[in-house]
């Protein structure tokens, strides 16, 4: 499945550790946190700006995926997260936004 073309399903089940590993191993940089069932990654840039550009760029793929990461904003960087509230923990639908924001051409810091 390429996960840049996917579209999110409201019905995507969770992902067994299994499943989550070899879905992350496709999403360089993208880490799993067990105790709080999500996936995230540090993006680091050189400025605010970048940073807000990149935010907003985000925001456009959480809009049309209608599937929506939490994100800490800083000065020279931004985290993002994916879980799946409704499922409790990790489904496609994160690994396909995760992969959507690492191909943007602002992600590309660290």
């Amino acid at each position: 499945m390429n996960l840049l073309l996917a579209q999110c399903d409201p019905k995507a089940p969770l992902l067994d550790a299994d499943s989550r590993e070899r879905v992350l191993a496709t999403l360089p940089g993208w880490t799993p946190d067990p105790e709080h069932k999500l996936i995230a990654r540090r993006f680091g840039f050189d400025n605010f700006y970048q940073v807000m550009a990149f935010v907003n760029a985000v925001a456009e793929i959480a809009h049309a995926q209608d599937h929506h990461p939490e994100m800490l904003v800083g000065y020279n960087a931004c985290t993002i997260s994916y879980t799946t509230h409704s499922r409790g923990g990790v489904t496609l639908n994160d690994a396909i936004c995760a992969a959507q924001v690492s191909a943007l051409p602002e992600a590309s810091g660290a």
